[in-house]
């Protein structure tokens, strides 16, 4: 599998470099450019490929937002993560809206930025727990972006009413005790649902059971 290859579009050069050498140490994800603003990003995409691009919502000259609908308009296989310092819901509905492929704050651990990274290119989105599942349900139905996406998978009747609960958002303990499960067997049916659904958090499960028709969109 060749590396995935990302840009980086944020205003302050430090930010940028500091991103940079957080995720060095993941030989399969190669930075092939950097933009202080979004006619950068616009120029520099017209002259190298990228996967992925980390961008800033707020930048000089052409926010992010603009940006995402001006590639949107050009490009839909680029997975675009914004990253940025507005934890908002209305900014998450409308970045999503546009066509971002994933939401994280600026001090978001480096792990998970890499884990974003890779997921967005290799699934297509990805959406951390602080994306809550009542927003994930207003997603789906307002944007045409998160289209149905059913992987073949088949989940046990045990498994399928324990995702249920998990999009109800109860905890461990509290699916534990409505089905009359130990907190460890739960936990081992979440493990198995992650995996087989190919998501990587809560969020991603309750994206996967809205798209497949196991709970209302």
């Amino acid at each position: 599998m060749s590396p995935i290859k990302y840009v980086i579009a944020d205003d302050h050069s430090i930010f940028r470099q500091g991103i940079r050498f957080a995720l060095a140490d993941d030989p399969e994800l190669i930075c092939v450019g950097e933009a202080s603003n979004g006619k950068e990003l616009l120029e520099l995409l017209e002259k190298k490929s990228c996967d992925a691009i980390l961008l800033d919502l707020k930048m000089p000259e052409m926010g992010g937002m603009e940006v995402i609908k001006a590639i949107r308009k050009i490009n839909l296989e680029i997975k675009i993560i914004v990253l940025t310092m507005f934890e908002n819901e209305n900014f998450v509905i409308r970045v999503m809206e546009e066509g971002a492929n994933g939401y994280l704050l600026k001090n978001t651990d480096p792990d998970e930025i890499k884990a974003a990274l890779h997921a967005a290119v290799h699934s297509g989105y990805y959406f951390n727990d602080k994306v809550g599942i009542t927003l994930l349900r207003q997603l789906t139905k307002n944007s045409a972006v998160l289209q149905a996406n059913k992987r073949g998978v088949i989940l046990s009747d045990k498994e399928i009413e324990v995702l249920k609960l998990i999009c109800d958002e109860l905890t461990t303990a509290e699916i534990a005790d409505k089905l009359y499960l130990s907190s460890r067997t739960v936990e081992g049916i979440r493990s198995n649902l992650l995996e087989k659904t190919g998501t990587k958090n809560i969020a991603g499960l309750a994206l996967y059971a809205i798209r497949n028709g196991i709970i209302p969109g």
